[in-house]
């Protein structure tokens, strides 16, 4: 064992965020904005059909245009990958199964095979960006034109069972048997709720300005996964990982859409090696609505059965969604369902719709935000059948261990978290009775609905330098999309270490630093915390060895368990006053630093135990009778998330993720023009997402969780868990208010007069 900790709590603390005053004040550099000679601006041609092929394309007046130094279509495009030549334009199946393809080869500019609006079918270099934007658009294409498969709805009978869903979970899984369960219950619920499909829109674009030198390329990109864009932009170009550096030092917003490479970075890519210079790619904002992929539409049937005691006897939950005509992406929004409450009988059933559009990718919590609408929304309908309150239903329910997997949990405090919301949030005033609470012309309804998310982990890799002045400088590949990890782990490293927060940098983002999967998955703090933590106490470590064997030191001969780290000094449990600096040892070894790299993997405990977040939104709404105008006014979501490492940034994650619920709830959709698979709202003044006037107090609270099973650390995750149930909870609060049930998100005025 190493040397104790001390009294060195730095992590758990609400700290301030390390890397705020570089943000507020501009100094965070973010992907488009690096410093570049020579630098040339390039612009996407998009397709301006859904599906068909392209006859002609005439980029004579472009190529002629002022300022111009190429422009790149399928004719001139240097080959890419290993393409199949097989490519899909039926709609009755997706051509490339088995999940989102996170690493295979980006195939763009590669055939005339259009599959989506707004495809890119070519990329236009100049000087100058608005001589680029102008040639683009001087660029004529002529098409065979087909009619494209847009509606999900109108093509249900093109479904198809997939091979595979985005996690390792079968399309189609269970246990019992769902029809005599049904037929067990003296209570049921069948309906279908719908959510639509939805855009990203993080403040920042995607954009990546692309440089090479010789055989080598430097990719300034905006990324949540420096590491996976190396091995697909690797792949892609047919050169090796190791000549490809992805830089991402922050950004601004992901939400999953900056998760995997896109076809943007292949054609900055091949644009700087066509021009010889260094080229600066940023999507517009409309062009983000057909370049990095959305959270796919969905159908879903849930069916309930229980007992006039509440006791669930059966769960049917089936899903048709929205895949891509070309490349599969299959959405596992049943999930949760399978694990959620106890019943004996369950059926999870995924169908998938292959349509001319933009494929699908990970949203924030894919699967479970829609999954769990769905889900919480149907046991809503059940409690009102049965006559009991929605929170006890959920507490009756509330399963010994994993029904699933049949595995214990490292520790579930979902009860916890109803119980105490519920009394914080004042349920008790509730009168069950839906449209009889009202103040003046304004019908008042509460709701509520339960939250879970896995609690992932995955390996990654850290790099610790203590140096000789004292400090300590961590390195390590991963990505702060927003969410805090910088600050996180400098928490997490001056806690291993017994110094304080202000003497830790950390270095991200880098492909040449330690690898790290990318930052999604709620596995972050977990899967880097614990790298940072293992590298951190190999460090510490080597200087302990090298007091140890130091006739010079006060505390020579001592065993690790005979001393500990207190606010930097390694001192004697017995004696506090035999101790010294790190800065006192390696200066008297003549050592500039002390360095420990570390692979940190799970352990295996995940065969052991079912681990997951969970958590109780609870919302009021005000609905004025005469408009239809649905307002939140309170909003409390409760979590059990493990430990949390940093209760500020902890807090604001949530938020984030109850502000995404009320917008899924009331405001987002993307709208698409069936005609010519078009999406008519692209932009942010249609698009509409909640701003301020919105938005309530939201009051956010952490159940105390110690989870030994889950890491080192005993953290969750908290980026994902906020928006799963959080727009049941909405949509349950406006039954209440007004005794109207919609299935149909979002719930927009019309849908309510």
């Amino acid at each position: 064992m190493n040397a104790n900790q001390g009294n060195n709590q730095a992590a758990g603390k609400p700290m301030n965020r390390v890397d705020g005053r570089l943000k507020v004040t501009g100094g965070a550099r973010y992907a488009a904005e690096f410093p570049t000679e020579n630098l040339a601006h390039a612009v996407v041609v998009e397709s301006t059909i859904a599906r068909g092929r392209i006859t002609k394309i005439d980029t004579s007046a472009a190529e002629k245009s002022p300022g111009v130094l190429a422009v790149i279509t399928h004719l001139n495009a240097p080959k890419l990958g290993q393409s199949s030549g097989n490519r899909n334009t039926s709609g009755e199946q997706a051509v490339e199964g088995g999940g989102d393809p996170f690493s295979k080869p980006i195939l763009v500019l590669q055939d005339t095979t259009i599959t989506f609006y707004g495809q890119h079918i070519g990329v236009v270099i100049a000087e100058t960006l608005e001589q680029a934007r102008y040639a683009a658009d001087l660029v004529k294409v002529t098409y065979a034109k087909e009619t494209p498969v847009v509606s999900l709805e109108k093509n249900l009978a093109r479904a198809y069972k997939p091979e595979k869903l985005l996690i390792p979970l079968e399309p189609d899984s269970g246990r019992g048997d769902i029809n005599q369960g049904l037929k067990e219950a003296d209570v049921q619920v069948d309906e279908t709720y719908s959510t639509p499909v939805e855009h990203h829109n993080p403040m920042e674009s995607s954009a990546t300005i692309a440089v090479w030198q010789g055989d080598r390329l430097t990719l300034y990109d905006a990324s949540q996964n420096v590491n996976g864009v190396q091995t697909t932009v690797a792949n892609t170009l047919r050169i090796p990982p190791q000549n490809i550096q992805v830089i991402s030092h922050y950004v601004g917003g992901g939400f999953g859409c900056k998760f995997r490479a896109k076809s943007h970075n292949i054609l900055a890519a091949i644009a700087a090696q066509r021009v010889k210079r260094p080229v600066k790619l940023v999507l517009t904002r409309q062009q983000m609505f057909t370049s990095v992929g959305c959270r796919p539409h969905s159908l879903q049937r849930i069916r309930l059965g229980a007992k006039k005691d509440g006791k669930l006897t059966a769960v049917a939950h089936e899903i048709t969604t929205q895949t891509d005509i070309a490349r599969e992406f299959i959405e596992h929004v049943g999930a949760g369902t399978n694990m959620m409450y106890s019943t004996p009988n369950i059926l999870v059933a995924h169908r998938a719709v292959p349509l001319n559009m933009v494929a699908p990718t990970i949203m924030r919590a894919p699967g479970e935000t829609p999954g769990m609408y769905a889900l919480e929304s149907g046991m809503d309908e059940l409690a009102y059948k049965l006559g009991i309150d929605p929170v006890e239903l959920r507490i009756i329910n509330d399963p010994p261990q994993d029904p699933e997997k049949n595995l214990p949990w490292s520790s579930r405090s979902l009860v916890q978290c109803l119980q105490q919301g519920a009394k914080r949030f004042g349920w008790e005033r509730r009168n069950p009775k839906p449209r009889s609470m009202q103040e003046g012309r304004y019908l008042i309804g509460y709701g509520v609905a339960s939250a879970t998310y896995p609690a992932n982990r995955r390996p990654a890799s850290a790099r610790t330098r203590i140096l000789s002045d004292g400090k300590v400088l961590v390195q390590i590949a991963a990505t702060d999309l927003g969410t805090g990890t910088y600050t996180i782990l400098t928490q997490v490293a001056a806690e291993a270490l017994g110094v304080s927060p202000e003497q830790v940098r950390v270095e991200i983002g880098d492909t040449q630093l330690p690898p790290t999967p990318g930052s999604g998955g709620s596995w972050g703090a977990a899967s880097y915390g614990s790298a940072v933590q293992d590298c951190c106490v190999a460090a510490r470590a080597k200087v302990l060895a090298l007091v140890q064997k130091d006739t010079r030191s006060s505390l020579k001969g001592l065993s690790d368990g005979d001393m500990e780290v207190r606010a930097g000094r390694i001192v004697s449990k017995q004696d506090s006053s035999k101790g010294e600096t790190y800065q006192q040892i390696l200066t008297r070894n003549n050592l500039k630093e002390v360095v420990a790299e570390v692979e940190s993997k799970p352990d295996g405990t995940a065969k052991k135990y079912s681990m997951h977040s969970f958590g109780a939104h609870f919302a009021e709404v005000r609905i004025d009778q005469d408009l239809g105008e649905v307002r939140v006014s309170r909003f409390l979501g409760v979590f059990g998330a493990g430990r949390i490492l940093n209760p500020k940034t902890a807090a604001s994650q949530m938020i984030g993720g109850i502000v995404w619920g009320i917008g899924m709830a009331l405001h987002e959709e993307t709208v698409i023009d069936e005609r010519y698979g078009h999406f008519v709202n692209h932009n942010l003044g249609e698009y509409h997402v909640p701003v301020n006037a919105d938005i309530p107090n939201i009051e956010v609270s952490f159940v105390e969780e110690k989870d030994p099973h889950v890491n080192p650390l005993g953290v969750k995750g908290v980026g994902e868990i906020g928006i799963v149930g959080a727009a049941a909870a909405v949509a349950n609060a406006v039954y209440h208010a007004t005794g109207k049930r919609i299935r149909d998100l979002p719930m927009t005025p019309d849908k309510l007069l």
